[in-house]
């Protein structure tokens, strides 16, 4: 399949799924998609994984296992629709104090909205800003989660340096995403399905499939599991490690800060 995962030293800083891009520009054109797809976002991520996404945020909720106590202050990054966040609020019996950070304003309404019909709107808040540049002060937050949004920050070396940044020692970061398929037959499989079928598949359910076909070359470019990893390390965490799901499909890290 065209196009290489890059290594720990990065790469995707100007490539825009496969293309080279300015790296000025990459933000923008990132952005744009999301305008795109704020009002599908289910819909998208259901075609990404097959419906399988909802399975895996439930795992990495369970893993981070929220306390059911107050004051514990959880900061979801790119996660504006709110997928992560309600599942946190819910998981910590309504204690936890969620703040939702995403670039896309668009993406923040549709939580927002999704926030006020659950009734959690008053557990959490909404925050449109860069995820390489936080409006936090250090030590803020307990933990810190980024649920297939890593991908998309062209500088993902410096979102890393800010999570540290902004966690209290003893917080941990989670982090989500696509992955690399370690079992050769299932990446076959999922590669023809990825490649051929969802930007289709997108095109007839939304009007427009060219997201999708940014969406899926952009897994195809992220760090495997490993080289993901040691660029967790590199931005202070410890105790770094990470469980796949479905095959590898996705993958999710944890790192602390200690």
């Amino acid at each position: 399949m065209a196009g290489q995962r890059t290594t720990a030293a990065g790469g995707m800083e100007s490539t825009y799924g496969f293309q080279s891009v300015n790296e000025r520009d990459k933000q923008g054109m990132v952005d744009e998609v999301f305008h795109r797809v704020a009002k599908r976002y289910d819909v998208m991520n259901d075609l990404m994984s097959g419906g399988m996404h909802r399975l895996w945020k439930d795992a990495m909720i369970a893993w981070l296992n929220p306390p059911k106590r107050p004051g514990w202050k959880l900061l979801d990054v790119a996660g504006g629709t709110g997928d992560i966040a309600f599942r946190a609020v819910e998981a910590s019996g309504g204690n936890a104090a969620v703040t939702v950070l995403d670039i896309n304003g668009s993406m923040l309404g549709v939580g927002r909205e999704r926030a006020e019909k659950r009734g959690l709107a008053d557990r959490m808040e909404f925050v449109e800003a860069n995820a390489e540049n936080l409006p936090f002060p250090d030590a803020s937050f307990d933990a810190y989660t980024i649920a297939f949004g890593i991908r998309n920050v062209p500088h993902i070396d410096v979102a890393l340096s800010e999570a540290f940044r902004v966690l209290k020692t003893g917080g941990r970061l989670l982090c989500l995403e696509f992955s690399e398929v370690d079992f050769p037959p299932l990446e076959k499989i999922y590669e023809a399905w990825s490649f051929n079928a969802i930007p289709r598949i997108g095109q007839m359910v939304t009007g427009d499939g060219e997201p999708y076909k940014y969406l899926v070359e952009s897994i195809r470019r992220f760090p495997n599991q490993r080289n993901f990893a040691d660029m967790i390390s590199a931005a202070g965490f410890e105790r770094v490690t990470w469980r796949d799901y479905t095959g590898g499909i996705a993958a999710c890290h944890s790192g602390w800060k200690l």
